[in-house]
């Protein structure tokens, strides 16, 4: 499960980093080359300044979503693999308890299966 932990975690760093940036700055857009009062589009400041915090804001929306949907997929994608992960170890569990069972049952019935495979695979791997 590293690599859902490592997802989950690169997503609240990324949510964080976003609202950090939101929070510490006015506008994401910086005005230093232009005169004060004045906007790149010939408007004032201020009317600029309304503009950027609405698309700021509307960014933020969008990564929180988006950040969201990551969280739940993340949930989905863990519950998947762990109800998956659970299954193979109950069936390796149950096999294994078979198996013991046929080999005590049965010792030398195991041995010449044990051999006769052994026999088989330095054939093939000799070739």
């Amino acid at each position: 499960m590293g690599f859902l932990q490592w997802l989950r975690t690169w997503v609240l760093i990324a949510h964080e980093r976003t609202f950090m940036i939101n929070e510490t700055s006015d506008s994401p857009f910086p005005a230093s080359g232009m005169a004060s009062g004045s906007s790149p589009l010939g408007g004032s400041t201020a009317a600029a300044g309304t503009a950027a915090e609405g698309v700021a804001s509307q960014a933020h929306a969008t990564v929180h979503r988006m950040a969201r949907a990551a969280h739940e997929a993340v949930d989905r994608l863990e519950q998947t693999l762990g109800s998956g992960s659970e299954r193979v170890m109950d069936l390796q569990q149950e096999y294994g308890d078979r198996a013991r069972e046929q080999v005590r049952s049965n010792p030398l019935a195991a041995v010449a299966v044990a051999f006769g495979v052994g026999v088989l695979l330095s054939r093939l791997i000799l070739r």
